[in-house]
């Protein structure tokens, strides 16, 4: 029975790193960064012809920091708030209260 147990205990802690791996906020925070990075550095190398286009504001330098901003702020999130996957016994007593029970299946309350 031991063997069953740590089994199920290892396929729970690969669960838990996969849900703390396909965090939604890593993914968005990540390709924020990575965008907010590419379009800061065209920002810092935009041409007079670019700066006329956009009325003389370096658009690209903007939109990069903010996206950059937006990135960290999403990590930071991630970083100060975790994933919590819920414990097997939370779990079971969440399934156990959720099931009807047997007297009160088919009848009607007053």
């Amino acid at each position: 029975m031991s063997e069953l147990q740590n089994e199920v205990s290892e396929l729970e802690k690969k669960s838990a790193t996969a849900a703390r791996l396909f965090d939604i906020r890593r993914i968005i925070g990540g390709l924020f960064v990575v965008y907010g990075i590419i379009v800061t550095i065209a920002g810092f190398t935009a041409s007079d012809a670019d700066l006329k286009k956009a009325q003389g504001i370096n658009i690209n330098l903007w939109t990069g920091l903010a996206m950059l901003a937006l990135g960290l702020f999403f990590l930071v999130w991630l970083w100060l708030r975790p994933v919590a996957p819920p414990t097997p016994d939370a779990t079971a007593d969440r399934t156990a209260d959720d099931t009807p029970d047997e007297t009160s299946a088919g009848q009607k309350t007053p």
